[in-house]
């Protein structure tokens, strides 16, 4: 079909572009939910990633006890004194709890879950929390390296299209957090 074959049935006022009006008016509609679906999935990950970011954050600064004797020298290393040493004093915290009361969760079958209504919104499950503490006494006292928190958490979100359930949405989230002193 020509470009000017189309531009004269809809100039036509015979009815004869009814259907295509409709055949648009549906391609759009169903354009539309698909990028509405898609935001709403990136809204979902979104907020999720900011809530585990909060958990960390908080787990790191629980750490700030453990870290006052290397703040005292200069650097931000998880050590407290033991007996004519150092031993590493690191506090990894519930993170799990935190987002539970951060986002409303329920923990089922080892999932952590967010409903909406009876619907199940998303689910996280495959926490892995990794501490990496900066030595103690470290050759440069700049404290580049510093107290890392990396966090890796599985969500799942269900995804649904024209009433029909579809593979849930699964990303692998991570999550950095650092202490360094600021005096």
């Amino acid at each position: 079909m020509k470009i000017g074959r189309i531009y004269d049935i809809l100039r036509s006022k015979g009815g004869s572009s009814f259907p295509l009006v409709v055949a648009v008016t549906l391609s759009l509609v169903i354009v539309f939910c698909g990028i509405s679906e898609s935001i709403r999935l990136m809204i979902v990950a979104q907020g999720v990633r900011d809530a585990v970011q909060s958990a960390v954050i908080s787990t790191i600064n629980d750490n700030y006890d453990n870290v006052y004797h290397g703040v005292r020298e200069g650097y931000s290393g998880a050590y407290q004194p033991s007996a004519s040493d150092f031993q590493e004093n690191l506090d990894y915290g519930d993170i799990y709890g935190r987002l539970d009361q951060l986002l409303g969760l329920r923990q089922e079958n080892g999932y952590h879950m967010k409903y909406a209504g009876d619907d199940m919104e998303f689910r996280l499950s495959g926490l892995s929390v990794d501490l990496d503490n900066m030595p103690l006494a470290p050759a440069s006292p700049d404290n580049s390296k510093g107290l890392l928190a990396d966090v890796v958490i599985r969500l799942e979100v269900p995804v649904s299209f024209g009433g029909n359930s579809l593979p849930p949405m699964t990303i692998n989230l991570r999550v950095q957090a650092k202490y360094m002193p600021i005096f």
